[in-house]
């Protein structure tokens, strides 16, 4: 249990993907414009890391070492285009928002890397459990930017929800502030940048401050070695 909990502990705050590793950054910056655009596709990531590492590990010990690379991307290939196939067919208007970056999960360093490191030298369980986790610390991070600057640059939260359960679905989408006009910068590059740097720095903010308390409490701990000459 302690390997399930460590790779769960990499994949959602240790080595996560978005602010630790920055890897996949193209459609970090791009596709998170709204909470909706984001998630879809940090879910469809998830699915393609978990299905990849599911799919190499058990096979890992007969693929020869000089074509792993071409095995690997040709499995990832497979799957992103079940993938993009399904969206299309049954969320045809979100197919259309994402676009290019649906294929191009097949060349996110994120999955790619996590089936080499990881799958290519793990059992299947731990890497369906590593693919998977990694892939919602991915969503977790779009979740957050697509939060944030849809927020600032709309007012609006879950806007486009109809893209995925329908024109019903327009219902729920809350205007977190009422008469806005918009800010610009947010819904642009720019803002993307500025949003990822946001989300690093707080992070690191956190990891900084849970490690001073760690080592004040270390230098607050009485040892047995100490405890003699303490009471003398």
């Amino acid at each position: 249990m302690s390997i399930y909990k460590e790779i769960t502990l990499n994949g959602i705050w240790k080595q996560n993907p978005g602010v630790v590793q920055l890897l996949g950054l193209c459609p970090t910056l791009a596709v998170t414009t709204s909470v909706v655009n984001g998630v879809s596709l940090g879910l469809a990531t998830v699915l393609v890391m978990a299905a990849a590492n599911g799919a190499i590990s058990p096979v890992r010990k007969y693929v020869p070492n000089e074509i792993r690379v071409p095995v690997f991307i040709l499995v990832i290939a497979a799957l992103v285009t079940i993938i993009d196939l399904s969206i299309n067919a049954f969320a045809h208007p979100l197919h259309k928002v994402l676009g290019i970056f649906i294929p191009l999960i097949v060349v996110n360093c994120i999955v790619l890397a996590r089936v080499e490191s990881f799958a290519a030298k793990n059992a299947p369980i731990p890497s369906i459990l590593d693919g998977f986790m990694m892939g919602m610390g991915l969503t977790l991070v779009l979740a957050l930017l697509s939060g944030m600057r849809e927020i600032v640059g709309k007012g609006t939260l879950f806007s486009g929800l109809d893209l995925v359960f329908g024109p019903s679905a327009k219902q729920f989408m809350l205007t977190v502030i009422p008469d806005y006009h918009g800010f610009l910068l947010a819904v642009l590059p720019p803002g993307a940048f500025l949003g990822l740097g946001m989300l690093i720095a707080a992070r690191n903010w956190i990891e900084i401050r849970n490690k001073a308390k760690d080592s004040t409490h270390d230098n607050h701990v009485i040892t047995p070695e100490a405890q003699p000459a303490l009471n003398a």
